[in-house]
């Protein structure tokens, strides 16, 4: 008899952590004065994990995949395409202390034009990574370049 999958709707099974993750881990509660044994952390380090994997998932992923789909223009389209106050978040390189901020990404289309979403797609594929704002910016204006060529 099968068991039956008990995972709620819409949730994935619980990747498994490294244990060298896991201790490192650990190793940084007992740095901070805490035990890393308080029943309250036992799980800690498995929720600390999975979550840094989801940040930098970015990782894993080629932004400019979400470029690939394009549709020509319809009527001679000559105005810029703008999305703007696109929420994203990463994590600085530094410190790894996370940045939250809204990004404004605009092109002017040449022969092609790609759905909207999809802009906002490559800058979370690239801000799922850690990051510099300055590097942030080079790479999803180079992906829209190389992809789309625009004016």
């Amino acid at each position: 008899m099968a068991v039956p999958d008990l995972t709620p709707a819409g949730e994935s099974a619980k990747v498994a952590v490294p244990e060298d993750v896991a201790e490192a881990i650990r190793t940084l509660i007992r740095w901070t004065g805490d035990d890393p044994a308080r029943e309250g952390l036992l799980d800690t380090p498995g929720r600390v994990a999975r979550a840094w994997s989801e940040y930098c998932a970015g990782y894993d992923e080629d932004p400019s995949q979400h470029l690939s789909r394009t549709f020509e223009e319809v009527g001679g389209y000559d105005e810029v395409v703008l999305l703007k106050d696109i929420p994203f978040q990463s994590h600085c390189e530094h410190h790894m202390a996370p940045i939250i901020g809204k990004a404004a990404i605009a092109y002017l289309p040449r022969d092609r034009v790609v759905g909207i979403s999809k802009l906002a797609r490559v800058l979370n594929g690239f801000a799922r990574r850690l990051q510099v704002q300055e590097r942030l910016t080079a790479q999803v204006a180079d992906c829209i370049w190389e992809n789309l060529k625009p004016h």
